[in-house]
């Protein structure tokens, strides 16, 4: 697991998760599996598109998780 992503769920975070903090962790996750820390141009366009697509499937996750009888969002 990539250590620079964090748990973006209360209670490991006081708040509803930022649409900065989900781009971040996306971008790790993207890098970790990747391989790479900056794409090169001919897998830049790919690389940028799976940062939205993975941003956007914890966004949904984020909103549709309840804790303790609750959701978070």
């Amino acid at each position: 697991m990539c250590r620079s992503i964090k748990t973006l769920r209360p209670p490991a975070i006081p708040e509803e998760a930022t649409s900065e903090e989900i781009a971040a962790a996306a971008l790790q996750y993207v890098r970790k599996i990747s391989g790479f820390r900056a794409p090169a141009a001919h897998n830049k366009e790919v690389f940028d598109q799976a940062v939205e697509d993975v941003a956007a499937a914890t966004a949904a996750l984020l909103a549709g998780l309840e804790v303790r009888g609750r959701r978070t969002t």
